[in-house]
């Protein structure tokens, strides 16, 4: 009887250890839910904008998390067509000014608290970046 025992006793340790972990498991599972996270990025220029796209991708990836895009939305085109002669007599001859602006979407699913450390990357003079936290 005593090896019986020995063995309950022990395989008892085991079960409350397991639990133990579990609990500790569920713990850091609840202190960071995994979100969706929507980054959304503007600028006139495209060559900074899509560099800061890239270096995002590169430290989400990095960092093993699941990441789409970079979506490229529809550039919006600014237009103003002003009269050149200042005081309206004269040929009308006319300027035509526009601007154009870049979007970008990157959608990222983790923790809001590694998206801070993501999103601390050096950003190029320019580039608009909004981030908001969607909930599942």
């Amino acid at each position: 009887t005593q090896s019986t025992w020995g063995e309950i006793k022990k395989s008892s340790k085991k079960i409350t250890n397991m639990s133990l972990v579990s609990k500790e498991k569920q713990a850091s599972s609840v202190a960071q839910p995994v979100r969706r996270i929507r980054i959304t990025l503007s600028s006139r220029n495209v060559a900074s904008l899509e560099k800061v796209c890239a270096d995002l991708v590169r430290n989400a990836k990095d960092r093993k998390l699941k990441v789409k895009g970079p979506v490229r939305m529809p550039t919006k085109i600014l237009r103003l067509t002003v009269r050149k002669s200042p005081c309206g007599e004269g040929t009308n001859t006319w300027d035509r000014f526009e601007m154009r602006i870049h979007k970008r979407v990157i959608d990222l699913k983790s923790p809001s608290e590694i998206v801070k450390q993501i999103t601390s990357i050096g950003l190029e003079p320019g580039v608009e970046v909004e981030v908001s936290i969607l909930e599942d």
